[in-house]
């Protein structure tokens, strides 16, 4: 099978594969030319689905304000490679019980000690079922973790002292450190705990930047942040504070832009996609990057369920013509989807088993479509929910217009009015349609772009998906010691997937933004984020 990999990706999965990590840097990015100065940058965002809890926050709204208000033992550069932040080292013999040591002297923005057990608490509480937190699935693989039961506090953790805990993980799993500098890992300080909820609002990081005061987070208006003079750390920031503004769309943030009224956009709307780069003629970016966007058809949806679900996934993804909605809608922005990771992941191929099923070819849709229909004839209207906020209506529409003409049903977008609203309704499981859903990667590893997503019980499985053979070979793959063996099993498990289309891949999603001739440095990561801490303003 021919692989395509990411050269920094591989990087950092063999340096995981090494065992031994001490000997990682926690240098950042290359030092700007203009001294730091107090200047506050905007930037675009959307509301945060729920309020700021680390183990409970797996969307971009909260993640960007997450990561930039905390800090994890690692981070990873805007390639994707991995450096330490908090850890001063992390060492394993055996791949399994892992040691970590945490830099000494540092603080939570309270003055709150970031110790041993400020990591060891929050992930006892994400990894407890009874607190219901949509990041619990990161833990699974340590030792103690239960689907069962509830488990206030994981054997696997142990405070060893102030500034060492040791991870004990149920099987041996390589890339264990890669998954660290993710939100579900951070550190939560000993005052949180006297109310969780009320932190959860106004939260207490200690990263680059800190929350403006009490009231600094304006629902649907603004999340404002002031650089963190105490950290101690490789991601100072170079300029005074970060402005979010929660626009309600993409347009109305674009138009902000091009007034001047907003230093950086974090993605660009339909109606600019082929104008923006001459615009900002050196100000923009379009990269590829770890990020995918699907359709979710859940099984409890009528008519989707078994054999019959199966025929009328397959016929939909068959009559799906990817390459003339990336090109016409995207204007070339986004990749028509081969597999369900993304091209810039270690492991990517375009050539697994099964992946066939994303091409075009509208005749063979309408033959599965009858199968499915000689099984039970198809009734109502196929709907798509997605949030009106963003840059989705258009590829909706389009997508729509497809299925009409190549399946002959009636179909539709169901707009939702904001990402919220619509991450709410998926959550709660009250989405009675097929929704738009997608996948930015929460650490450079293919484990990431699979088991988070489709593994039974996975927090970010909104499909509620389960396949017993599926999760086996993740399993398999993640206790693999070496990237190759683990590779392999990851793409096996991916023939499941293209065999039962829990989710239909669409396209790779480019990260893109364009900024003001008012800030410099700009630089947008593997994840599509604007790295904030090291743009600088004049002031």
């Amino acid at each position: 099978m021919k692989i395509k990999r990411s050269g920094v990706a591989a990087i950092a999965l063999a340096a995981a594969g090494a065992l031994v990590l001490a000997g990682c840097t926690s240098g950042g990015a290359e030092p700007t030319e203009a001294a730091a100065s107090s200047a506050v940058i905007t930037v675009n965002n959307t509301e945060p689905q729920n309020p700021l809890v680390p183990t409970n926050t797996n969307e971009v709204g909260g993640g960007l304000v997450l990561q930039n208000i905390f800090a994890g033992l690692v981070y990873y550069q805007a390639d994707g490679a991995m450096e330490y932040d908090v850890a001063e080292d992390i060492t394993t013999e055996d791949a399994q019980t892992y040691t970590i040591k945490i830099r000494e002297g540092l603080t939570f923005t309270n003055g709150d000690p970031v110790d041993a057990e400020s990591f060891v608490k929050a992930w006892n509480y994400g990894a407890a079922l009874d607190n219901n937190q949509l990041s619990s699935y990161f833990f699974e693989s340590i030792e103690g973790f239960s689907y069962d039961e509830n488990v206030p506090e994981l054997s696997g953790l142990e405070v060893v002292d102030d500034l060492t805990f040791t991870v004990k993980l149920k099987q041996p799993e390589s890339d264990f450190p890669l998954r660290l500098g993710y939100t579900a890992y951070f550190p939560v300080p000993a005052s949180a705990w006297e109310d969780i909820e009320a932190f959860g609002e106004n939260p207490i990081g200690n990263g680059p930047y800190m929350l403006d005061g009490e009231g600094a987070w304006k629902h649907d208006e603004r999340i404002d942040l002031v650089k963190n003079d105490e950290y101690d750390g490789p991601r100072e920031a170079q300029n005074g504070g970060v402005d979010m503004i929660l626009y309600a769309s993409t347009d109305a943030a674009y138009a902000d832009l091009q007034g001047g009224n907003l230093d950086i956009i974090q993605e660009i709307p339909d109606s600019a996609l082929q104008t923006f780069e001459s615009e900002f003629e050196g100000r923009t970016v379009n990269q590829p990057a770890a990020a995918n966007a699907t359709i979710v058809i859940p099984e409890r949806l009528a008519h989707f369920a078994g054999e019959e679900g199966k025929l009328r996934r397959a016929a939909i993804s068959h009559a799906i013509d990817r390459e003339e909605v990336t090109e016409v809608i995207f204007n070339g922005t986004r990749t028509p989807a081969h597999d369900f990771t993304s091209p810039v992941i270690d492991g990517y191929s375009e050539e697994i088993p099964g992946s066939e099923v994303l091409e075009f070819d509208a005749d063979l849709a309408k033959q599965l479509w009858a199968e499915a229909d000689a099984i039970a004839p198809w009734t109502g209207s196929f709907q798509i929910q997605y949030n009106a906020d963003g840059p989705n209506q258009g590829w909706v529409d389009a997508i729509a217009n497809q299925l009409k003409n190549n399946l002959g049903i009636d179909a539709s977008g169901a707009p939702i009015p904001t990402f919220n609203e619509h991450r709410d309704l998926i959550t709660s499981r009250a989405t009675q349609t097929a929704f738009r859903a997608g996948w930015q990667f929460d650490y450079p590893s293919m484990f990431n772009g699979l088991g988070p997503v489709y593994g039974t019980g996975a927090g970010s499985n909104d499909g509620d998906y389960s396949n017993p053979e599926f999760d086996a070979l993740l399993d398999e793959g993640a206790s693999a010691t070496e990237v190759e063996a683990g590779i392999e099993k990851f793409q096996q498990a991916q023939e499941i997937l293209f065999e039962d289309l829990p989710a239909i891949p669409l396209w790779y999603t480019n990260g893109m933004g364009a900024w003001n001739e008012t800030v410099d440095n700009v630089e947008f990561g593997w994840d599509t984020w604007p790295i904030l801490h090291q743009v600088t303003k004049s002031e």
